[in-house]
């Protein structure tokens, strides 16, 4: 969808259109790309960082029962390409692996200076759950883990796409049946996604069940973070990209919001937990070679980011 398509859809929905106006006010009319006053994860001291995808702090302080010292801090970002735009490009990483079910990075990666050690894209062949549409829980713990003994000298990102729809233990439909009609209509965070439809009134669905529902997927994946504790050793952080609205008034228009549009930085989309927990001897870590990427098909990484209500235009 290009820029004038864009502006025609949002005059055609008064919501859309302001939406567009908040998203002017917080990005100064273009003059920034990120939230200036959010963490920069890489200048953190940790060896494992466990990103959860779409965890806002307050439902993560709600639920996820995991030992050790949770704070609040502020992301980068209100999206995952956001963040990682922020994060990564230009930052020599060449001591970090990146252990990831979401593609992301690699459909952005020739538009970056990525100097990762690895990439592990789980998403991709058999780490992709074709019943859900998303990489699941345990399939990226199994991972981790791996990675972890492959590399003990690195420091290891593990990037969940949980609690970020598909929403996998709840019998639902409208986050999963939407595959098809994101192949027909076109999605991502401004088009007909699970968030989108919510946003401009096609999914009828309570802000407090849909909010059940997604608290369900976080205590899906912290299981399985916890798994990952007790498998790995050293200084683990777990963390969130961004955040996500469920209703709350956006501003300064003060519509309420659904979803993560990139741009937006109210505290919904930004605040994020920051759990730190340290067990056993700390990792060694060391720098050497830069990883290229593989040669990964472009088409299948659109496919995978449209299965997640990414917009791939």
């Amino acid at each position: 969808m290009n820029t004038s398509e864009r502006i025609l859809r949002a005059l055609r929905n008064p919501r859309l259109f302001a939406r567009g106006i908040n998203r002017a006010y917080h990005r100064r009319a273009g003059m920034r790309s990120e939230y200036p006053k959010g963490i920069a994860v890489f200048e953190e001291d940790w060896d494992t960082l466990v990103v959860l995808d779409a965890c806002r702090y307050d439902m993560f302080e709600e639920v996820a029962n995991i030992e050790g010292d949770l704070s609040s801090q502020l992301s980068k970002a209100s999206a995952t390409v956001e963040w990682l735009s922020a994060n990564f490009d230009g930052v020599d990483l060449r001591d970090t692996v990146y252990v990831t079910a979401n593609p992301q990075l690699e459909r952005n990666r020739e538009s970056w200076n990525i100097s990762l050690h690895e990439t592990i894209n789980v998403w991709l062949n058999e780490g992709w759950d074709e019943e859900t549409g998303t990489v699941l829980a345990e399939t990226m713990t199994e991972a981790a883990i791996e990675a972890h003994n492959r590399f003990p000298n690195k420091r290891i990102v593990v990037h969940y796409m949980q609690p970020h729809y598909p929403f996998v233990p709840s019998s639902t439909s409208f986050d999963k049946d939407h595959l098809r009609e994101i192949d027909e209509e076109g999605g991502g965070p401004d088009g007909e996604n699970v968030w989108g439809k919510k946003f401009t009134g096609q999914l009828s669905i309570s802000q407090q069940d849909i909010w059940e529902i997604y608290l369900e997927n976080l205590k899906y994946v912290v299981k399985h973070v916890k798994d990952l504790f007790r498998s790995t050793s050293g200084k683990r952080v777990v963390t969130s990209d961004h955040g996500n609205y469920v209703g709350e008034r956006a501003s300064p228009v003060p519509i309420r919001e659904y979803g993560h549009p990139r741009g937006l930085y109210d505290d919904p989309v930004i605040q994020i937990p920051w759990l730190e927990n340290t067990k056993g001897e700390r990792r060694e870590i060391s720098t050497d070679r830069r990883d290229t990427g593989e040669d990964i098909d472009s088409g299948l990484v659109d496919e995978r980011l449209r299965n997640l209500g990414y917009k791939t235009e």
